[in-house]
């Protein structure tokens, strides 16, 4: 049997994405109206990175990240530079799937996505990572002997096909079939993962929204309604579980990987679906070839634990019971009784004790405080109470352990 992969994961936790000072803010959006260079944005963005990375050490992370601050939403740009995907702004709306729960998020509030991007060749990494410069900076705040905790936060390898009507995510005079965009898609994404071996990264987050989306039953209402679709939720599922295993396969044994889950954490603190993790448990667990899952857990919205019966022995589970959405802090013992109640679901479906099963888990908010730059709606003081609190939990629950 595999190993449990342990440091990172750490006990305490969060999801990558933090608050932007005010300055920075500004000083972005000077940027985007040309009236800022790129070096003078690169100068406030490295400040404020000193700053944040301060304020993740000082509350007691070890899995420290650079608060996306060079980034204006979670996914980067890492689709937008590769060959063959293009960037649109104001896409048809017509190419969209309007049950798929982000893009029925926007459509429920009179909107529609003002940028996206669509294959229109074939696929390929450059040679030049997005990514390698973020953890590079990152390696010169903290020891050289910690550099392998430094969590860099990566967009799902499928995360451009969902939203998509079937047909829709690339040409087919480009790709037979979903099979063959996968594919490269995987290559691509293992070039990025062999640029950022070679600069030190191991410990990476994976963030895929999508994968709720499943557990969804607006969105299954909708599928089943849409005639268009030529494969069933769970062959599409399983797509894209072979296409995270073929993203990751070469370097999975000398990385850690963690995927974070969550319903949606966009502008003024918004969750786009609602289900627990019942319907893909199995395959999400069982199939799916990383070492940690980051699960969002901090309201009913997202079921109870008993999925977490399906988790093997030498998996863990970073439980998000704080909630990054709101400034009022959660009841600490009620958030420990949380954690040994989803200890208790692994325990029993691993043939484990309860203290097994606490071996293989951590505490976090359920995603990150800053998903899109504008934030969630908690100011500064309130997002490094939650950071205290949850060392606090982990304090407790695993007492002198990171």
């Amino acid at each position: 049997m595999a190993n449990v992969h342990r440091n990172p994961p750490f006990r305490a936790e969060h999801l990558g994405s933090l608050l932007r000072p005010k300055d920075l803010l500004q000083k972005r959006a000077a940027f985007e109206a040309k009236e800022l260079s790129r070096d003078d944005l690169t100068t406030i963005e490295n400040e404020s990175i000193d700053k944040i990375v301060k304020v993740q050490t000082d509350a007691g992370f070890r899995a420290i990240s650079d608060g996306e601050y060079r980034r204006a939403v979670f996914w980067g740009t890492f689709f937008e530079e590769l060959e063959g995907m293009t960037e649109i702004r104001n896409p048809p709306i017509e190419i969209f799937r309007p049950y798929v729960p982000d893009i029925a998020g926007f459509l429920e509030k009179g909107h529609k996505p003002g940028q996206s991007c669509v294959c229109t060749g074939k696929i390929k990494h450059k040679g030049k990572s997005t990514l390698v410069d973020q953890f590079e900076y990152l390696k010169t705040l903290v020891p050289e002997e910690r550099w392998g905790d430094i969590k860099l936060t990566m967009i799902a390898p499928p995360w451009y096909h969902l939203r998509y009507k079937d047909g829709q995510a690339f040409p087919k005079e480009v790709y037979a079939s979903d099979a063959e965009y996968f594919w490269d898609i995987a290559q691509a994404f293992r070039a990025e993962l062999d640029i950022l071996y070679a600069a030190g990264v191991r410990n990476v987050q994976i963030d895929d929204p999508n994968f709720a989306y499943f557990c969804s039953e607006k969105m299954l209402k909708g599928w089943a309604e849409d005639k268009s679709n030529t494969k069933t939720p769970d062959e599409l599922l399983d797509s894209y579980i072979k296409c995270y295993n073929d993203s990751i396969e070469n370097h999975k044994d000398k990385m850690h990987f963690g995927l974070h889950i969550c319903r949606g954490n966009f502008m003024g603190s918004r969750h786009f679906s609602e289900g627990g993790y019942d319907r893909i448990a199995i395959k999400l667990f069982q199939t799916l070839n990383v070492s940690s899952y980051y699960l969002e857990y901090d309201t009913p919205r997202a079921g109870g634990f008993e999925p977490l019966l399906h988790l093997p022995a030498h998996k863990n589970v970073i439980l998000g019971v704080i909630t990054s959405k709101f400034p009022e802090l959660e009841d600490k013992e009620k958030m420990k009784e949380q954690l040994f109640a989803a200890a208790d679901s692994i325990a029993k479906g691993a043939g484990q004790t309860r203290e097994q099963a606490l071996d293989r888990m951590g505490v976090s908010p359920q995603c990150g405080f800053a998903s899109h730059e504008e934030g969630n709606l908690l100011e500064w003081d309130d997002m490094k109470n939650k950071l205290a609190l949850v060392r606090a939990i982990a304090d407790d629950v695993w007492p002198g352990q990171a």
